[in-house]
């Protein structure tokens, strides 16, 4: 009987604690904050360090920046969903990349069959950027581009479309995810080996600064070690000691921190777990704020922003029941904003199935408007600051964060945690031990281990026709045959040799993107720089 006394007491236990495990008090009350000072830890909005938003009136003065994912199929089909997204009141695009672009590869390359257009756009050249993009001013729209190891040659062919369109370069808004860091934590998608894949990294954060003041060339990304299964303090930690290690690259380059800091970006999951992930948001803008003061010097405060854009959780969705995904959803939004998001995107109730249908991204869309003008979050700044419970949960998840980026400094840096399995380990820890209190329904998930039902009305889903691919495969054939393959040749050459001086190899990106060399091409000119990587010794 003891035993079983005992069982239910640690059961107990464990249903009280956040979706990390982080164990809760019944109540909060002012001791647990009590030596807590206002200016030095809260501080108004606006003011350092920035934990209650890092602008004055936040989402009083501005709504964030209401940006659905969008991609799918040719460079056509995407182009005609994003004019959609506009006419429905969408303020940024967000663009997704198939598999094979996220790995550099053509869409008629044999590694891409099966796969071209299926989970994001096709992308194998500038004339299929010039058509993503064919009558969308890129002068008066924000577009964010989700990918990481070619983010170079994306963004080229980016810049090469605005040239093309006439949109002066100082005039472009946006991200480029471009944070490889974390693909070697998390998601996988990688070519190069981790150091010239940072120094990859360096060179846009160089370009753009000096070229595009106005765009963010790297979006440092909790979001996929989230997914991946991480607490929400190793996502905070990890996320910020990626960003610390691409501020320090560019130091040593000569980089002054107040000239490239502004423009650096944030990109976070909103889980399931309300308090903590509004408290995760507060943490991250006060760390961040504290590490750029006192690590780099940054006299100015806009160096010390961290401004970021949130993504209702991937790996919160179920196929059984999807309407309750919109609910999901609905939650995870408030967080984001009541946290302080920029710019937010909210999943589609099917995405856990396919890529979403107009329907459901629709919805997914409404949901965020009905959260701007129905609800009243946005009439005052951090409504929850001073909340015993927000106050104590941000400290601890600050805390621990600290805690992490101190054992990563003592290790050398990130890419020595990385070759070392550091970061790989914690968060596939932390996946089994989310997994064992789901099976053993320590932690319930509506309609997954609790609470069953039928999966209600059919859901519509959208299909990818095999037919994309084979059009994609044949135009960037026939693309081959029309270029000047001297040019192409020509710069192609130019850029593995950048690369190879040690010289930022954007320009010549640039250029190649014009000669309309291909994304598989461009990838393997840097490679003959810089090698391939493919992760086996490591891990």
């Amino acid at each position: 009987m003891a035993t079983q006394l005992e069982h239910q007491h640690v059961r107990d236990i464990e249903r009280h604690t956040t979706i990390s495990g982080r164990p809760l008090k019944t109540v909060y009350r002012p001791v647990d904050i009590a030596e807590m000072i206002y200016e030095y830890s809260l501080g108004d909005p606006g003011q350092y360090p920035f934990t209650r938003g890092v602008h004055p009136e936040m989402h009083r003065r501005r709504l964030w920046t209401m940006r659905q994912f969008a991609g799918f199929g040719a460079a056509r089909q995407t182009n005609e969903r994003f004019k959609f997204l506009l006419s429905r009141g969408q303020t940024g695009l967000s663009t997704a990349f198939d598999l094979p672009t996220l790995m550099g590869r053509d869409a008629d390359d044999p590694l891409s069959i099966g796969e071209v257009g299926r989970c994001g756009v096709s992308i194998s050249s500038l004339a299929d950027m010039e058509t993503l993009f064919d009558g969308i001013d890129l002068g008066e729209v924000s577009v964010s581009k989700t990918i990481n190891a070619p983010a170079a040659i994306v963004l080229a062919y980016f810049i090469a479309t605005a040239d093309k369109q006439g949109v002066p370069r100082d005039q472009l808004r946006g991200t480029c995810q471009n944070d490889i860091l974390k693909e070697f934590h998390a998601q996988n998608e990688y070519v190069y080996p981790p150091e010239a894949s940072v120094r990859l990294v360096i060179d846009t954060i160089e370009f753009c600064m000096k070229e595009l003041p106005q765009y963010n060339p790297v979006s440092i990304s909790g979001y996929h070690i989230r997914e991946a299964g991480s607490t929400a303090a190793q996502e905070l930690a990890f996320t910020i000691r990626d960003g610390v290690e691409y501020v320090e690259w560019c130091v040593k380059r000569g980089l002054y921190v107040d000239d490239f800091a502004p423009r650096l970006s944030f990109f976070f999951n909103s889980h399931n777990d309300f308090f903590e992930e509004i408290a995760k948001f507060r943490a991250a803008r006060r760390l961040w704020a504290r590490l750029m003061r006192e690590r780099f010097g940054a006299a100015n405060d806009r160096s010390c922003w961290l401004r970021f854009h949130a993504q209702t959780a991937g790996c919160s969705l179920y196929g059984k029941q999807v309407h309750n995904n919109i609910v999901r959803t609905s939650y995870q939004a408030m967080a984001a904003v009541l946290g302080g998001c920029q710019s937010l995107h909210t999943n589609s109730m099917d995405e856990t199935l396919a890529l979403p249908t107009e329907h459901a991204v629709t919805v997914a869309l409404r949901t965020q408007q009905v959260l701007a003008h129905e609800t009243g979050v946005t009439n005052t700044v951090d409504p929850l600051g001073g909340s015993y419970f927000v106050e104590t949960l941000t400290n601890e998840l600050e805390a621990e964060a600290l805690d992490y980026i101190r054992r990563i400094d003592e290790m050398g840096g990130m890419i020595p945690a990385i070759e070392n399995g550091f970061v790989r380990r914690e968060i596939a820890d932390a996946a089994f031990k989310y997994s064992q209190a789901v099976e053993r329904k320590r932690k319930i998930v509506v309609s997954v281990n609790d609470y069953f039902d039928d999966d209600g009305p059919p859901v519509k889903l959208l299909k990818i026709e095999a037919a994309v691919e084979t059009e994609a495969a044949a135009s960037v054939r026939a693309l081959r045959q029309r270029r000047d393959a001297a040019a192409v040749a020509r710069t192609l050459a130019c850029v593995t040799e950048e690369a190879k001086a040690g010289r930022n190899v954007m320009p010549a990106l640039i250029d190649a993107a014009k000669a309309y060399a291909t994304l598989g091409e461009t990838v393997n000119a840097l490679a003959d720089a810089f090698g391939r990587f493919d992760g086996g010794p490591l891990w």
